[in-house]
């Protein structure tokens, strides 16, 4: 059953590629001095292993799992997705410019189903974020990132400081909206990552909470 699951999610990606997305617009926000060079997701920072309880839904096809994701080196992170019954679906080192894949389940070896993980876990783990300009509305600090032809706006909570929303955009087009809830600086408690131009959410709860 799982594996016929893993194979119907892996083909729903292949007819996923027509949607066209919005333009995104920043609405009730005004620009303000622009006082940082660079801002960080830290969330993914610490070389403890961040363990959370998965769940991804493409169109109609839901799988869920555990994630684990630790910190290699500087830049690099490894991904694992298991079965609830700890089977191994998936295992790949991911950095900013280099992947490497050491195993996949053969109902998800898939081009396309890599290049989403991939690109998807490059966004999320993604630390350093030059700063372009600043906004800020009633509950936020934003910061426009610009990276090669990628915008990134980055949420930051007035209140506490933490990083609440990462909204990934291309062309002037959103892509993906990524929405935290943490109580440190360095581990979120649960996070949503929503792709707006296909019917792809991946949700994460932690399981054990980093010191």
């Amino acid at each position: 059953m799982r594996r016929l699951l893993l194979r119907n999610l892996a083909y729903s990606l292949v007819f996923i590629l027509f949607i066209s997305c919005k333009t995104y617009r920043l609405t009730d926000a005004r620009p303000v001095l622009n006082t940082e060079r660079r801002v960080e997701n830290l969330y993914f920072s610490s070389k403890e292993d961040y363990v959370y309880k998965c769940q991804i839904d493409i169109y109609k096809n839901h799988v869920s799992g555990i994630l684990i994701v630790k910190k290699m080196g500087d830049s690099a992170h490894r991904v694992v997705l298991t079965s609830d019954f700890g089977n191994k679906l998936i295992d790949f080192e991911i950095s900013e410019h280099d992947f490497k894949l050491n195993y996949v389940l053969p109902d998800l070896d898939k081009k396309i189903v890599i290049n989403f993980l991939k690109n998807d876990f490059r966004e999320l783990l993604r630390q350093q974020y030059p700063v372009s300009e600043s906004f800020e509305n009633e509950n936020a600090r934003i910061y426009l990132s610009k990276i090669d032809k990628k915008s990134y706006y980055l949420f930051f909570n007035k209140n506490n400081g933490l990083l609440k929303q990462i909204v990934y955009t291309q062309n002037r087009k959103e892509k993906i909206d990524f929405t935290f809830e943490a109580k440190k600086h360095i581990f979120a408690d649960s996070l949503e990552l929503q792709h707006k131009d296909f019917k792809i959410n991946i949700k994460l709860f932690q399981i054990t909470e980093n010191e």
